[in-house]
C-alpha cells in the first residue's frame, strides 16, 4: 500500500473515534439532562383538623390574656373558639334580637393554617310575622347590615325574614371549664350543629407523599380553660 492509503485510512479511523466520542459525550449529556429535577404535580386537599358539635355561644366569664374584652365564645363539646373578629355583631345579634326567632342558617366550616387560629363566616337569618315587627327593629337591621331574604314559605304565611352574614376570625381554646354545668342546666338544641376546623395539605405526585395536618390541631400557647357565661340563644328548641 502505497504512503498515500495508509494516510487515508489513518483519516478514516480518526474521523470514525472522533464520531465515537462524540457520541458517548452525546450519551452522557442527555444521562446528565435526565438525572436533572423532574417536573411534578402538586395538588392541594382540605383535611379535617377537628369535628365538634355546638353546645351553646357564650362569652368569658372573665377577660382572656391578648383577646378582646367584648369576645364572643362558640361553645363546641371538644373545643371552645374565641372570636377575635365579629364577637360584637354576634353577641349584639343574640342579645337584641328575640332568641327564638333567630336562626343559624350555614355549618360551621371554619379554616385553620393549624397555628391556632381560624377564619371563616357566620350566617344567621331572623323572621316574625309582619305585624310583630317594630320600626326599631327595622332600624337595628339597617344599621347591623340586616337584608330581606323573605322566602316563599314565608311569605305564606305573612312573616318577613331578614339575614345577617358576620365575617369572624378567631383562636382556638380547649373545651371551658363549666361545659358540664351548661349542659345539664340548659336544653340541648334541636339539630345538631356541626363544627368543623379544617386546614390543607400539600401532596406531590411523584413523592407521595404530604404533610398530614390533620395528626394535631395546634393550640396557641395561652390557650387555658375558662368559664363562660352563655347567651340566650342556647335555649332555644327550634334553632
Amino acid at each position: 500500500m502505497n504512503k498515500s492509503g495508509i494516510l487515508s485510512v489513518k483519516i478514516l479511523t480518526m474521523a470514525v473515534a472522533s464520531a465515537a466520542i462524540l457520541a458517548g459525550s452525546g450519551c452522557a449529556t442527555s444521562s446528565l439532562l435526565d438525572d436533572g429535577p423532574r417536573s411534578s404535580t402538586t395538588s392541594t386537599t382540605k383535611q379535617v383538623l377537628v369535628e365538634d358539635q355546638l353546645v351553646a355561644f357564650g362569652r368569658p366569664a372573665q377577660p382572656l390574656a391578648n383577646m378582646p374584652s367584648n369576645s364572643a365564645v362558640i361553645v363546641g363539646e371538644k373545643h371552645s373558639y374565641v372570636l377575635t373578629q365579629g364577637g360584637t355583631e354576634m353577641v349584639k345579634l343574640l342579645t337584641t334580637l328575640t332568641p327564638q326567632n333567630i336562626q343559624v342558617d350555614n355549618d360551621m366550616n371554619f379554616y385553620s393554617a393549624n397555628d391556632g387560629y381560624f377564619q371563616g363566616e357566620m350566617k344567621m337569618s331572623y323572621a316574625k310575622l309582619k305585624d310583630e315587627f317594630k320600626r326599631s327593629d327595622y332600624q337595628f337591621f339597617l344599621q347591623n347590615g340586616g337584608t330581606d331574604c323573605t322566602s316563599a314559605s314565608d311569605t305564606r304565611i305573612n312573616a318577613q325574614r331578614f339575614c345577617f352574614k358576620v365575617p369572624i376570625k378567631g383562636a382556638i381554646y380547649p373545651q371551658v371549664s363549666n361545659l358540664s354545668m351548661i349542659q345539664s342546666n340548659y336544653k340541648a338544641l334541636s339539630k345538631p350543629y356541626a363544627v368543623t376546623i379544617y386546614g390543607q395539605s400539600k401532596t406531590t405526585q411523584t413523592q407521595r407523599s404530604g404533610t398530614n395536618a390533620a395528626q394535631k390541631l395546634v393550640l396557641l400557647p395561652f390557650a387555658l380553660a375558662f368559664d363562660v357565661v352563655t347567651l340566650p340563644i342556647q335555649l332555644l328548641d327550634a334553632l
